[in-house]
């Protein structure tokens, strides 16, 4: 009985074992099948995509140079010591002992810590850059001990003329959050794999795609560590197209070095094709800062500095023009046939309207005043007239189509479009009804550039430059032309006419005249006294605060509540090359601070080197030390 119930019971458990074994059988046999038919594509996908690895291949930046072939941007290779955060279990203990083999600076940890707030832990960010082969070769003997760290060759920016022509040039920085949406919004986005930096600021943004180039790819079989075991297929990148500027830098860093530690800028254009030649903006910054990921503390310095060395003051700075508005104010008045352009008026010093009363920058006024004698002197009380007579509505149009309050298209990004005064402008800016009236005693400082108007510098210069063009306008550029490295094909930039302004030729000679005796008898004559050429200009002072009918003294007011000194010129004056604006702030009289820096760009361009004439130079520094009293024309 015993035998046979445990015969039972071991037949039992048989079964039951069988039947354990068949059902794991079962399930992995249905899994086999699963794996290996019905997902048998999937998975072989995934086994390529493990087996081979697609390598992005950066491609080379193209070269800024500028007309004569002196380069502005360009590129080089190092090496940089990399970190992947979220590889490294403890990173300060990480990079603290990487500083036993390769010198890692207090700036370097500041940089890295900034990189690390603005991107993420999976990427990888340089904590040394430009290692030196002994550097390379003590990490590369103990990289084993540093997981998540590796040396890499990058490209690296670089501009070697520091701080020259940084608003213009630009510069080039990592790629963050903002710049990935930019470019997966526009399809951009899979030719910047493998690419860190992108243009963030001047002629590195406006022409990223041309700089840029195309990314190429690399199909690498790897090991089961990683490690890259051959290439199978290469596809190579296409260099970045070099850009050729019509910038001479050695004019730029002529003008530079007249600033010195002034603030202000110069735009200078060839208005016979609205080639930018020079543009300005004092001070400047040292754009190989951003490359590698600009420090907390530099960064700071920058941006807190009152002085605003980031600002681009020649597209981006508004300031009222003053008495360089007057020859735009001549013109439309001209072409409107304003009773005053056939009177000769009486200057007591004064204008009243309204029972308000506005003085002339010269006590005791002109006396005898005709249209010509107006622009070259400068007579307030004339061009107060002017306007009252004009109308604003009738200012506000002819501006217009000189593109004031209006961006010039020029091929710089960022670019602010100034303030033309009108009564709808007003009805914009101002919400109080009582504030929306436009008065018509707001018209007669319009007159002669106060009041609220604005203007860039890019404006100034080139509203001058359709005018010594005889009303023909270019729009202002800094690239001459893009040339494909691979090819050598070089495509110019084509000047076209904008527009031709309706202006009588008998109307534009007679204001340009008037600047001419600007430069002979007038605001700035003692400026331009023995000049090899024949010019035409106009000074300007812009008022930065209401002296409320004080007097001004320089010397009592603070530095920067002080008059900016504004000038706008073009040379030769029947057959201009070169037209140009230029402010100095808080400069003082026009033909103070900024007439002997456009004197000297003249000469300059128009004969190839700096005033050598002692009269020229003793000149030059009169005007700009001359002292200010209440019997000076404030222009």
């Amino acid at each position: 009985m015993n035998q046979h119930n445990e015969r039972n019971a071991f037949q039992i458990r048989l079964a039951v074992a069988a039947l354990f074994i068949l059902t794991l059988f079962g399930v992995l046999v249905g899994r086999f099948v699963w794996l290996q038919i019905l997902q048998h594509d999937r998975y072989m996908t995934l086994a390529e995509q493990n087996r081979i690895s697609l390598v992005p291949i950066t491609p080379s930046r193209g070269i800024i140079r500028d007309r004569n072939g002196v380069v502005l941007a360009h590129n080089f290779s190092a090496y940089t010591l990399e970190i992947t955060p979220s590889k490294v279990g403890n990173l300060e203990d990480t990079i603290n002992r990487l500083k036993g083999i390769v010198d890692i600076t207090p700036k370097d940890r500041r940089r890295f810590k900034k990189l690390q707030e603005e991107t993420k832990d999976f990427e990888t960010l340089p904590i040394r850059t430009k290692l030196s082969d002994e550097e390379v070769a003590r990490f590369a003997a103990q990289s084993y001990r540093f997981p998540g760290v590796e040396i890499k060759a990058r490209l690296f920016r670089q501009y070697p003329q520091g701080e020259s022509a940084s608003h213009l040039i630009g510069y080039i920085g990592r790629i963050n959050d903002k710049d990935l949406k930019g470019l997966d919004e526009d399809g951009r986005l899979a030719n910047y794999r493998g690419t860190d930096h992108i243009g963030k600021l001047g002629l590195e943004q406006s022409y990223e795609d041309q700089l840029h180039g195309v990314t190429g790819f690399e199909q690498v079989e790897i090991d089961s560590g990683g490690r890259a075991v051959r290439t199978l297929k290469r596809t190579p990148p296409q260099s970045g197209k070099d850009l050729t500027l019509s910038v001479d830098i050695k004019l730029q860093q002529m003008v530079e070095q007249q600033f010195a530690a002034r603030r202000g800028s110069l735009v200078a254009i060839d208005p016979r094709s609205g080639g930018i030649l020079a543009l300005v903006s004092q001070p400047g910054f040292d754009p190989n800062l951003f490359v590698d990921g600009i420090d907390p503390q530099s960064w700071t310095e920058l941006n807190e500095s009152i002085d605003k060395p980031l600002l681009n003051r020649a597209i981006r700075g508004e300031y009222p023009p003053g008495s360089t508005f007057k020859p735009f104010m001549a013109i439309a008045a001209l072409e409107l046939n304003t009773p005053i352009v056939h009177q000769t008026i009486s200057d007591p010093g004064y204008f009243i309207y309204g029972g308000h009363r506005f003085n002339d920058s010269k006590k005791g006024g002109y006396g005898s005043m005709s249209f010509d004698r107006s622009i070259a002197l400068s007579s307030d009380t004339y061009f107060y007239q002017m306007a009252v007579q004009m109308g604003i509505d009738n200012i506000a149009k002819a501006m217009s189509e000189l593109d004031f309050g209006k961006t010039t298209g020029s091929d710089l990004p960022g670019e602010r479009p100034g303030i033309l005064p009108s009564p709808e402008w007003k009805k914009q800016r101002f919400k109080k009804p009582a504030q929306q009236k436009w008065y018509s005693g707001e018209t007669v400082s319009i007159g002669i550039g106060q009041g609220y108007n604005a203007y860039t510098p890019m404006q100034m210069a080139h509203a001058t430059a359709t005018l010594a063009n005889r009303g023909v306008m270019f729009k202002p550029h800094a690239v001459q032309s893009i040339t494909d490295p691979a090819t050598g094909k070089t495509t110019p930039v084509e000047p076209k006419p904008v527009k031709t302004m309706d202006w009588k030729p008998e109307n534009i000679e007679r204001v340009i005249r008037g600047m001419e005796g600007v430069m002979t008898v007038g605001t700035g004559a003692s400026v331009f006294k023995n000049a090899p050429y024949v010019s035409a200009g106009k000074t300007g002072t812009a008022q930065v605060y209401s002296l409320k009918g004080a007097k001004y003294n320089a010397n009592a007011i603070k530095e920067r509540l002080r008059d900016h000194s504004w000038f706008i010129a073009f040379a030769p004056a029947d057959k201009p090359t070169i037209a140009l604006a230029v402010i100095v702030e808080n400069g003082g009289f026009g033909a103070q601070a900024a007439a002997p820096i456009a004197r000297k760009v003249l000469d300059y361009y128009l004969t190839g080197k700096l005033p050598s004439d002692p009269a020229i130079a003793s000149n030059a520094s009169s005007a700009a030390s001359a002292p200010v009293s209440e019997e000076t024309p404030r222009d």
